[in-house]
């Protein structure tokens, strides 16, 4: 029997929670992000301000030139996890099978459910409406990759200023002809460059790379030639999955200015480690990886990554690391616009005393005395001192 794959994308999330906050929002053109004079991008527009151009990561101060009179709201994360996770509730209340990919958006398997899917969805979608206040889109298919898609062209369909609150169903056995129009970069795995070189080979459409054999594109792209034939035929057999490991741990910061001072970077990866270790802690892992990303005023972005020879969810030890790719790769003096520090590798942390020693377990007994007061009173209630600032007995 065919699956039943509901996709669910809530319209223009946090601006919708927004105006859930501030009802004179409502119909009004406003971005939710960063200010522009702290080089801010928008996290999200309401639709009155995508009539003008505004998308979500574009610069906010191109945003307000290209808006006049848009309002920047700041975000409010906490905000939106909350209402997100009062979302999810109901959707792991209709099935066993609910697969979140974002705060924003999740798959759910309706496969045992008898009645018909567009039914499910729109007594799903008007109970969130109802209870929640939150307009969104749902696509319906026999697999993920379709019903994402579905929901994208029912959201793109939408016009005027309100949430498009569309539903889209992709009926058994029509996968390919649903896909067949539509724009090549649609598709899962096309990116950029990967949509440049099949344009070069006249492959426009979904459509057109189906058309395509198998054997050919793998001869051109490999295996990715090979998963992208089978999903332009609509072909995905990737289960709902409720959880997913965690693979990485990261934290970035941008500059309102460009920072050449050595002192203030060296303090802001520590501080950055110190936010990725206690992440760690929390969630009772710890990484072998220690990777940095740097964006240069250019906006060229690097990144470079150490291994250690025991993984950690030490502050200090990922700082040192970081500190010291730092070091490689920035000549002396060179301004940086972002920095971030990240850790990969992951798995549950070692804690027996004989294979760490006696001093490492006392600096995990001091680290997680400083978890506790920092819980406690705040993140700057009390830290750690630079290794030049401790003074031997």
């Amino acid at each position: 029997m065919p699956r039943k794959i509901l996709h669910l994308d809530l319209d223009a999330f946090f601006c919708a929670v927004e105006e859930l906050r501030d009802a004179s929002l409502r119909g009004k053109p406003f971005a939710v992000g960063g200010r522009p004079e702290t080089r801010g991008v928008v996290s999200s527009c309401s639709y009155a301000a995508r009539r003008f151009g505004v998308r979500s990561a574009m610069p906010m101060a191109r945003a307000m030139r290209i808006c006049p009179g848009l309002r920047v709201v700041p975000p409010h994360q906490r905000v939106y996890s909350e209402v997100s996770e009062q979302v999810m509730e109901r959707l792991r209340n209709l099935a066993l099978l609910v697969e979140q990919i974002s705060i924003d958006e999740a798959f759910v398997d309706i496969s045992d459910m008898p009645a018909p899917p567009a039914e499910v969805a729109g007594r799903l979608q008007s109970q969130i409406r109802e209870e929640l206040g939150l307009p969104c889109s749902i696509g319906i298919a026999t697999n993920k990759l379709v019903a994402k898609i579905a929901t994208e062209v029912g959201k793109k369909s939408a016009r005027g200023d309100r949430p498009p609150n569309a539903i889209t169903l992709v009926q058994h056995g029509e996968e390919a002809a649903f896909l067949a129009p539509l724009p090549v970069e649609m598709l899962w795995g096309v990116g950029p460059k990967t949509a440049v070189k099949l344009a070069e080979l006249q492959i426009h459409t979904i459509g057109d790379l189906a058309n395509r054999s198998e054997a050919e594109l793998a001869c051109i792209f490999g295996e990715h030639g090979r998963e992208m034939a089978r999903r332009a035929r609509g072909l995905d057999e990737r289960p709902v999955v409720t959880e997913h490991a965690v693979k990485s741990i990261s934290q970035e910061v941008t500059f309102a200015r460009d920072v050449r001072d050595d002192k203030t970077l060296e303090n802001t990866l520590r501080k950055l480690s110190a936010q990725v270790g206690r992440r760690l802690r929390r969630a009772n892992l710890a990484g072998t990886t220690v990777k940095i990303k740097i964006r240069w005023p250019d906006f060229t972005t690097i990144t470079r990554q150490a291994t250690l020879p025991q993984s950690t969810d030490q502050d200090e030890e990922i700082a040192v690391t970081a500190l010291s790719l730092l070091a490689k790769v920035r000549p002396k003096g060179k301004a940086v616009r972002l920095i971030g520090v990240g850790i990969s590798g992951l798995g549950a942390p070692l804690r027996q005393m004989e294979l760490w020693g006696e001093e490492a377990e006392k600096a995990r007994r001091l680290q997680a005395t400083l978890d506790t007061l920092n819980e406690r009173f705040g993140d700057k209630a009390i830290r750690r001192g630079k290794p030049e600032q401790r003074r031997s007995n």
